[in-house]
Formats: C-alpha cells, sequence, structure tokens
C-alpha cells in the first residue's frame, strides 16, 4: 500500500515549510527588505499562481494514462504545495477553499479511475484528504501568526508613542528644573546683594549729608569702596557659575598644578601658620584637563582648608591613580563640617563663613563635573575634612555649564 509514505509526507513537508515560513517571516520583520517574499505577498498574484497550480495538477492528472502509477503518484504529492501556499498565505479559509477547487477539478479523474485503477483512486482520494488537512493546519498557524504580529505591532506603536509622551514629559522637566534653578540662584542672588547695598545706601546717606566729621567720612569711603568690591566679587562669582567657560583640554601633569596652586596659597599659609605639604603616591601621569580651572578649584579648596583651620596646623595635598581616575584630596584637621551640611556645601550661596559668598565650591563643583569629574566631601579620621576631587584619565567631549 502506498498509503503509509502518503501519511508521512505531510507531516515531514509540513514541518519543513513552516520552519521556512518562519524563516522568512522573521527576515521580513528584521530586515523589511525581500523582494521575492513581497511578490509572494501580493494577494492577487499569490491567489493565482494557486488556482494555476491546481487547474494542472488536475489536467496532467487526467492526461496522465491509468497505468502510469509513479507518475500518478507525483501528481497526487504535489497537491501539497496549492494547498500550504493557500494556508499559508490566506489562511484555513483559503486553504479550504483550495481543496474543494482541487477536489471538483480531479473528480473527473478520480471517477475514471475507480472502476479503472481503483487503487489510485482511493490514494488520490487519501491524499487530497491528508494534504487538505495539512494546509488547513498551516492556514490555522499562519492565521495565528498573523494575529500575533498584529498584536506585536499595536503594542510597538503603543509603545512608541509612551515614549514619544516621555520624551516630552522629560524636556519639559527639564525646563522646568532650569527655570526652577534659575529662580532660586536668583533670589539668593538677590539676598546676597541686599547687605552690601544697605551699608553703601548707609555710607552714601552720611556723606550727602555733609556733617561727618573727616574720621567719619574716611570710614564712609572706606565701606562704599569694600562693599563695592564685594557685590562685583559676588557678580563675578555669580557669572563664574552660571555661565561656566568650556574647558580647553591640554595634556598636564597633575603634580605640576598642585605645586603652583601651593606656590600661590603658600603667602596666606604662612601668615596663618599653616603648613601645606604634597604627598604623590604612585606613578602620576599626565592627564587631559584645563589646567587653569583645575588650578581655580585646588585653591579654593585649599584656601577653605586654611580658614577651616584653628591657628597653626597642617594641610595635606595627596595625588593618586586608582582604577583609571585621578584622585587628588585636601585633608585639614579643622573643625570639620556638620554631617547635615554635607549635602549642601556645593549648593549655590550655601556658606558657614561670616563674610563668604556660597558659591565657591559650587563652581569647583561645577569645573569637576565639566572635567566629567566629581567633587565630594567627607570627615577626615580623627577630625577635620576632605575634599576629594576625582577626575578621569582620559578626558571625554567636556559636558555645558548648568545655564549654557
Amino acid at each position: 500500500m502506498r498509503s503509509l509514505p502518503v501519511l508521512v509526507m505531510p507531516i515531514d513537508a509540513l514541518t519543513r515549510l513552516s520552519r521556512a515560513r518562519t524563516r522568512l517571516s522573521r527576515a521580513a520583520w528584521d530586515n523589511h527588505r525581500m523582494p521575492f517574499g513581497s511578490r509572494l505577498r501580493s494577494a492577487p498574484a499569490t491567489a493565482a499562481l494557486i488556482v494555476i497550480l491546481v487547474v494542472t495538477l488536475a489536467i496532467f492528472t487526467w492526461m496522465a494514462p491509468p497505468h502510469a502509477v509513479v507518475l500518478h503518484n507525483v501528481l497526487h504529492h504535489l497537491n501539497i504545495l496549492p494547498f500550504m501556499l493557500a494556508g499559508m498565505f490566506f489562511g484555513w479559509r483559503g486553504a479550504v477553499q483550495t481543496i474543494l477547487l482541487a477536489t471538483v477539478l480531479q473528480a473527473p479523474s478520480i471517477h475514471r479511475h475507480w472502476y479503472r485503477a481503483p487503487l489510485d483512486a482511493q490514494d488520490q482520494i487519501v491524499e487530497l484528504s491528508t494534504f487538505g488537512a495539512a494546509g488547513i493546519i498551516a492556514g490555522l498557524l499562519a492565521d495565528r501568526e498573523r494575529t500575533q504580529r498584529k498584536r506585536v505591532e499595536a503594542t510597538k506603536l503603543e509603545l512608541e508613542q509612551v515614549h514619544a509622551k516621555l520624551q516630552q514629559n522629560v524636556e519639559q522637566l527639564k525646563k522646568t528644573e532650569r527655570l526652577t534653578a534659575a529662580g532660586q540662584l536668583s533670589a539668593s542672588l538677590a539676598h546676597e546683594i541686599r547687605n552690601p547695598l544697605a551699608s553703601i545706601s548707609g555710607a552714601a546717606g552720611i556723606l550727602a549729608r555733609g556733617q561727618a566729621s573727616p574720621d567719619a567720612r574716611g570710614e564712609c569711603l572706606e565701606i562704599l569702596t569694600r562693599e563695592s568690591l564685594r557685590l562685583n566679587k559676588l557678580l563675578t562669582n555669580f557669572l563664574d557659575f552660571a555661565r561656566p567657560r568650556l574647558p580647553r583640554l591640554q595634556k598636564t601633569e597633575p603634580i605640576e598644578i598642585i605645586k603652583s596652586v601651593v606656590t600661590l596659597a603658600q603667602h596666606t599659609a604662612s601668615r596663618q601658620g599653616v603648613l601645606l605639604d604634597v604627598e604623590a603616591h604612585g606613578d602620576i601621569r599626565e592627564i587631559e584637563c584645563d589646567p587653569e580651572q583645575i588650578k581655580q578649584l585646588l585653591l579654593n579648596l585649599i584656601l577653605n582648608a586654611i580658614d577651616a583651620t584653628e591657628g597653626e596646623g597642617i594641610i595635606t595635598i595627596s595625588a593618586h591613580f586608582e582604577d583609571e581616575s585621578l584622585f587628588i584630596d585636601v585633608s585639614d584637621r579643622g573643625q570639620g563640617i556638620a554631617p547635615e551640611d554635607r549635602e549642601q556645601v556645593f549648593d549655590p550661596f550655601f556658606t558657614t563663613k561670616k563674610n563668604g559668598t556660597g558659591l565657591g565650591l559650587a563652581i569647583a563643583s561645577n569645573i569637576a563635573a565639566q572635567h566629567d569629574g566629581t567633587l565630594s566631601c567627607m570627615p577626615n579620621t580623627g577630625r577635620g575634612t576632605i575634599f576629594r576631587l576625582e577626575l578621569p584619565a582620559s578626558s571625554s567631549k567636556p559636558a555645558v555649564g548648568v545655564f549654557s
């Protein structure tokens, strides 16, 4: 009996064709470029191809001599092509319509062979039924795949819309954050300007009345000069923080920068009896940075450490490389910073000094960020504070300032 290979053939063919269909679908999904696949996906062309295959097989089956058993067997097996194509491209409904068309067209051949070659007629009926079932199964799988694809496309569209909305919200949050920061800075700046303006206004009023003694006039002029300089410094620091200059990166020796800053701060330190100690651990190599900005940062840290040191003391400036990063520590043994203030020391206009502007550490932190680095504060062992500057060994493109 030839019915056994006939039953095995559809399952094997179904597996191979399903795998091929999956590969084609994935390739078309990923690449969106399959000329041949696109032509096959054209509904009219595919339907015409299926009808031509069904009609051609029916004609050849009718014309083949009844005693040509092998030829009939081959023609019967070829029925799987239109059935599978109809199932894959038009679903199970298309497969059923194709099966009905093939049955109608091949019914005369079955009727003619029923008396001349009954075994062949029986095999033809079995093969039409088996291959038709395979086509219907393929159609069910194809319909399921198309449904899932539509769901995926709908989900993808929803995700794209959500992503677009999130991007808009992020941009709005950034704008709101910048406006809030600008408002806070403006309010803080106005508050800081009020005190020197009051002193200037009072001194000017005394001079305007013309009744002040020479000593009083000298004191008023000194107030006017001092407070004017204070205002100028305040505005300069504010502009440096609000619109920082972009770093001009160049290869630089960190130790040379540290020594240069120590030389600048030596006079202030000696006047207070403070010793500046420079330490280098390991191999200190060149890095890419803006030397002038790093000097400004370190000078601010060292001067703050001198102010924090009570009487004589030692301030240690140490440098070392670790994990492709340069670490520069400025350590003092002064009064230290209260734990609740450590999180705010880098905020604009936050200061614990009587005459401080509160912008020095904010500018220093901004410079570190522009170099793709960080500036942190931690308590020193025993007493005092450590300010740690971390810079990458090779700097990337510098970041833009807060209000640039």
